[in-house]
């Protein structure tokens, strides 16, 4: 898993609320297991008309937030079903972290397993930072995971909390596989102990 520490990027504004996993990748993407080549379905129903062309005035499809990195977004992002793909597609657009007032908590818990950073704020902070993220790609906003800060284009900042665990995961690239294999002594001596002790086992 990539590591997040810093991030100074585009940051696009979506102020929705309650915007629930299926807008976020829609049920037909989910056949697949990759984890790449999703982020052509991110927002699908949003993004694209009957026939496949763009909507243009769909954010993601203006060309001052073709390279968002940060989503500025309303109240409850991710509520609705467990699909660890709409982090998947988020990561595969290019979207590294998600700035709301709250989020559902299986896809605040999968964010962090895919390298995203979802950051908790006050209403004031987030109309702040989405008022920010509608000047377009001059207004970049900075993310500081270890000093735990999202600052606005204009050097506003705000201090976010975040679990001590999970920050050190993301800091350091850890997912779930990654921190077994941060045990694999402890786990090698374990059997091997065990297969002297009880070889018939």
């Amino acid at each position: 898993m990539e590591k997040f520490t810093t991030l100074t990027g585009i940051a696009a504004p979506l102020p929705l609320v309650n915007i629930d996993t299926d807008m976020i990748i829609p049920k037909q993407y989910l056949k697949t297991i990759q984890r790449t080549g999703l982020g052509k379905g991110l927002f699908d129903e949003m993004r694209y008309d009957d026939k496949g062309n763009e909507i243009a005035d769909f954010v993601l499809n203006q060309p001052a937030y073709r390279q968002a990195e940060i989503l500025v977004a309303g109240d409850n992002f991710g509520c609705g079903s467990s699909r660890e793909h709409a982090p998947w597609a988020l990561m595969d657009f290019g979207i590294r972290c998600v700035i709301s007032t709250s989020f559902a908590d299986i896809f605040y818990n999968n964010c962090f397993k895919n390298g995203i950073l979802p950051v908790v704020l006050p209403q004031d902070a987030v109309d702040y930072l989405m008022e920010d993220a509608r000047r377009g790609a001059n207004a970049r906003i900075a993310v500081d995971l270890e000093a735990q800060t999202v600052t606005a284009s204009d050097g506003t900042a705000f201090h976010f909390e975040i679990d001590a665990f999970k920050k050190h995961c993301l800091l350091n690239g850890l997912d779930d596989i990654a921190l077994t294999l941060e045990k694999v002594s402890a786990i090698d001596t374990f059997e091997t102990r065990t297969k002297t002790l009880y070889p018939w086992v």
